[in-house]
């Protein structure tokens, strides 16, 4: 195709593309069906994993919980079946360690049967400033938060590519957008993440493997109790974001294929003027959002809420 058809084509489809998207605003998208499908949700031993898991189990889904606390996994799995989950199993699985990563996947393969909705959800956050914090904890940051996805993708993928179905959710962080003080680390771990799911949805596009859907999800802070202590400047702009809430966002964001999930919806338009601001102009906006003081009073999460 020569340059001037080619130039005429993307024309007229982005001129669709914008009529369809507006199109969506009045008219919801049909949601697609997930009964039997199976489920996997790292870091589902509580906070937002385990009110996806609820979420996901009221709709006949086959759920597999990961976490690190076992007692956690317990409760979440109880809570599934209650709701309706068809059947659900739990698997104590430490997702900064690559080997036991693949050693719990093999598992739940031959256990369960070949995962078709992977939901990347674990995460920790040190809450310190860069060079406050221990060169072990900002590994750590990076192997859970990051590395843990590259490892479950190259587990649970080829299931998906052999059958050309499936669904690849991230649950990253506004903070995987954009820079915050005192977040250096989770803000970097959090930017690999975006940038590996878009990566490797494109890929799938690349190939031909358009029945392997992307999900990629970045709230605000949530309410789980991670970044306890942390106060917004302007709550009715960014509010600190209710948990419940979330899940069935997220939720609805996988059911009508939503690739890209930003919470609360003023965060499309923070998002978008950072790429076109002058820098200076940038720094003013982020000081007066509060985006240099939102971790002055960071607690997090208590060993008893872990």
């Amino acid at each position: 195709m020569n340059f001037v058809l080619e130039t005429i084509q993307v024309i007229f489809l982005s001129l669709w593309y914008n009529i369809e998207s507006f199109i969506h605003l009045l008219v919801p998208r049909k949601k697609k069906n997930i009964t039997g499908e199976v489920v996997l949700i790292t870091g589902a031993g509580s906070g937002i994993g385990r009110l996806m898991t609820k979420e996901f189990a009221t709709r006949g889904t086959v759920l597999v919980l990961w976490d690190i606390n076992e007692e956690g996994l317990k409760e979440t799995t109880k809570l599934a079946k209650s709701v309706g989950a068809s059947r659900a199993y739990y698997f104590v699985c430490d997702c900064s360690n690559k080997n036991e990563v693949y050693r719990v996947a093999d598992q739940v393969k031959r256990e369960v049967g070949d995962v078709s909705i992977l939901v990347n959800n674990a995460g920790i956050v040190t809450g310190k400033k860069f060079m406050d914090a221990p060169d072990s904890l900002i590994e750590k940051t990076m192997e859970v938060n990051t590395m843990a996805h590259f490892w479950t993708y190259k587990a649970f993928l080829p299931a998906m590519i052999a059958n050309n179905h499936g669904h690849l959710v991230s649950i990253a962080s506004s903070a995987g957008l954009i820079g915050v003080n005192g977040l250096a680390d989770y803000c970097a771990s959090k930017f690999a993440a975006v940038g590996f799911a878009e990566s490797v949805g494109l890929e799938l596009q690349a190939t031909g493997k358009d029945g392997i859907k992307t999900t990629i999800v970045c709230p605000y802070f949530i309410n789980t109790g991670m970044f306890d202590g942390c106060q917004t400047k302007w709550p009715r702009l960014l509010p600190i974001l209710n948990a419940e809430n979330v899940a069935k966002k997220i939720i609805h964001a996988v059911l009508t294929d939503q690739v890209y999930l930003l919470l609360p919806k003023s965060m499309y338009f923070i998002a978008a003027l950072k790429n076109f601001l002058p820098t200076k102009q940038g720094i003013l906006l982020g000081q007066y959002l509060g985006a240099f003081n939102l971790m002055d009073t960071f607690r997090g999460r208590s060993k008893k809420q872990e």
